[in-house]
């Protein structure tokens, strides 16, 4: 187990981000799973990531990080799924219109995802939690279907709890490699943060309206 103070040497690309994981604790895994299923662009595969390291370095144990980090998760989608469900499409529509490039997110997406919804089953809330771009589009259709509350929860709790344990683990495998492999590391998951803020960025720059 590492030692809790910080020195400056510590503080690689990947150290970094590890600390401020373990600093924010449970709680803070937990609100940074929230936002990160509210509004892009922070990826869950760093902050779980993230946490499996913790986990490994013994300053975080799995069953909090994991229950901290799904709870965040559903809370997330359920902000999604209850503003649907109470808007309905007459009210959430000009909403998504106005404030979609910031979410990246166009209605005729929401019209799509409905109609996919529809014809494929409540399921898809389920199984849609293991794609990286659908996982949190897909409460937006289940809350205008009407779909029921508790089936929603259920649903998104199971499948972002196996998605997480995924993550985690895969994160504390990671982490036997970080120390030898450090100078790669670092410097790969400074790319990735980076290139998934920029892309955000460059979504937002060239977002055009529809017609």
């Amino acid at each position: 187990m590492r030692s809790s103070g910080v020195s400056a040497a510590d503080f690689a690309m990947t150290d970094w981000i590890i600390y401020l994981i373990e600093q924010g604790g449970y709680l803070g895994i937990a609100a940074l799973m929230f936002i990160e299923n509210v509004f892009p662009p922070i990826p869950s595969e760093l902050i779980m990531g993230a946490g499996g390291v913790a986990m490994a370095r013994g300053t975080m144990s799995f069953w909090p990080l994991l229950i901290a980090g799904t709870l965040g998760t559903t809370l997330g989608n359920y902000v999604w799924f209850v503003a649907a469900d109470r808007l309905g499409y007459r009210r959430l529509e000009p909403l998504v219109s106005r404030w979609g490039r910031w979410l990246t997110m166009r209605w005729s997406n929401v019209e799509a995802a409905t109609r996919f919804f529809q014809s494929h089953g409540q399921w898809l809330v389920f199984v849609l939690r293991f794609s990286p771009f659908l996982r949190t589009l897909v409460s937006i259709p289940a809350g205008l279907s009407h779909m029921a509350h508790w089936r929603f929860l259920v649903f998104t709790f199971a499948g972002a709890a196996i998605w997480n344990t995924l993550l985690i683990m895969g994160g504390h495998w990671l982490s036997r490699y970080l120390d030898t492999m450090s100078a790669v590391t670092g410097p790969l998951i400074g790319a990735l943060v980076l290139l998934a803020v920029g892309a955000w960025i460059w979504r937002v720059a060239r977002w055009k309206t529809e017609d």
